[in-house]
């Protein structure tokens, strides 16, 4: 068998397979074993998930069977999904991911939404010599700024990260969906190469490390073992970052200019007074997430 790799095996099913897979995911407590089984099964075969129903007793062959095997193994050890695939949908978008990034959550959708609120889609500068321009710090695989940037196309758009294989990977989501023009990605850590007096911003947008260090070895195997730690760490407190932007931030936007952040499910409080403590910033507003937690601030710089 194993010198026919394009022989076909007459027990394994897809929809065999299917049910065998989602039995073993169920022993080994793995989140959503059929919708887990489904999506691995279906990139192994290139096709769209709804294809395996319609091929349900198509045998697979030797040379697939051995690439679902591979992936099943990964997932039992608890890598993520997003990243055995390389793709993961945001805003009704499918972004490549790898372990350099963050795995884009849907809680995050909310700062996409507190953003798109504020951004007219006419971009309220008509007849007007300048469009507005929108910078986020820490962009990993770019998804917030490319669903920004998909839903309103005619402001500016800026992307930092100071990772270099983030960057990468956001410039390469940028060109998946047609926006390679539209957004200048570069390398920084946080503000570090930006001239306050030369560049300003009408926006500024994160969703920052906010995990309290000694967090994070608590959370589920998918994330400490094989998301980007630099990417969560948020020091002793979880608001090293949080502190930073946001007593940073001001001096980088312009007149009535907003800056957004995703927070903690926790730390509203805590960021409230961080705020207040900074004394740069009004109309501050809390944003829940889809669970019921605050999940995104906004502010907007005092005149």
């Amino acid at each position: 068998m194993q010198n026919q790799p394009k022989s076909r095996d007459p027990e394994w099913t897809i929809i065999k397979l299917l049910k065998w897979t989602t039995s073993y995911f169920k022993s080994h407590d793995i989140d959503s074993p059929r919708s887990t089984a489904e999506i691995l099964l279906a990139h192994v075969l290139e096709l769209k998930r709804i294809d395996l129903y319609l091929r349900y007793d198509q045998p697979l062959c030797i040379n697939e069977l051995s690439k679902f095997k591979v992936s099943i193994k990964r997932r039992i050890e608890r890598e993520p999904v997003a990243y055995i695939v390389g793709v993961k949908e945001f805003w009704s978008m499918d972004f490549a991911v790898t372990k350099d990034v963050l795995i884009p959550r849907p809680e995050t959708e909310c700062l996409v939404e507190a953003a798109l609120s504020l951004l007219p889609e006419d971009n309220g500068y008509i007849g007007k010599p300048s469009p507005k321009s929108i910078l986020e710090l820490g962009t990993g695989s770019g998804a917030v700024i490319l669903a920004i940037a998909f839903m309103r196309p005619k402001y500016i758009y800026f992307a930092s990260d100071r990772s270099v294989k983030a960057i990468k990977l956001a410039r390469q989501n940028s060109k998946r969906h047609g926006l390679d023009t539209a957004v200048s990605f570069f390398c920084a850590d946080w503000f570090t190469p930006l001239n306050s007096e030369k560049k300003r911003f009408d926006m500024i947008i994160s969703n920052p490390p906010y995990v309290q260090t000694r967090v994070i070895g608590r959370l589920q195997p998918e994330i400490y073992k094989y998301e980007p730690i630099s990417a969560l760490d948020g020091d002793r407190d979880g608001l090293f970052c949080l502190r930073h932007i946001i007593n940073t931030a001001h001096g980088y936007l312009n007149r009535k200019g907003s800056l957004l952040l995703e927070i903690g499910h926790d730390q509203k409080n805590d960021v409230r007074n961080i705020i207040d403590q900074c004394g740069n910033y009004e109309h501050v507003l809390f944003k829940k997430d889809y669970s019921g937690y605050d999940r995104v601030v906004r502010m907007k710089k005092k005149r």
